[in-house]
């Protein structure tokens, strides 16, 4: 049986900050914290060593694998900051599109500093991902 790899723990969001060795990174994770945290009237929770979530939502899908996962996220890492949104939804490419310098992945969009995005779209791609996760998974937020 699947067992899920990333999950909400009590760790301290702040002291994860703290610990992030680049003072340019962790600048750019307080005002991620902020924007995250303000967009999405939810609570910072650590999934994982270092993922910071926001919401929580119960998924399953069609092969019958399920599991909680954050309604957004990022995590200030080495090599880029990743930002977690929902994976399937098409109007987050069209948000992309106007959203500054990154690269993206299936689930996850890379950038290196928040002065390279517009903060303003980064908000929208929040609330879509948001929205997109309760419609997709109605009444199933935790």
């Amino acid at each position: 049986m699947y067992k899920q790899k990333t999950n909400e723990t009590d760790s301290s969001v702040i002291e994860f900050i703290e610990n992030v060795d680049n003072p340019k990174k962790r600048e750019d994770a307080y005002e991620l914290l902020n924007v995250f945290t303000e967009t999405t009237g939810y609570e910072a929770k650590m999934w994982g060593p270092s993922i910071i979530g926001f919401g929580t939502y119960q998924y399953k899908y069609e092969s019958g694998h399920e599991g909680d996962a954050p309604l957004v996220g990022f995590s200030p890492r080495k090599a880029k900051i990743s930002l977690y949104f929902a994976p399937g939804d098409k109007k987050r490419e069209e948000l992309l599109q106007v959203f500054g310098k990154h690269t993206s992945g299936k689930a996850c969009v890379y950038i290196n500093k928040v002065a390279d995005i517009n903060i303003n779209v980064l908000k929208e791609l929040i609330n879509q991902s948001v929205k997109f996760l309760r419609d997709t998974y109605p009444d199933n937020e935790i």
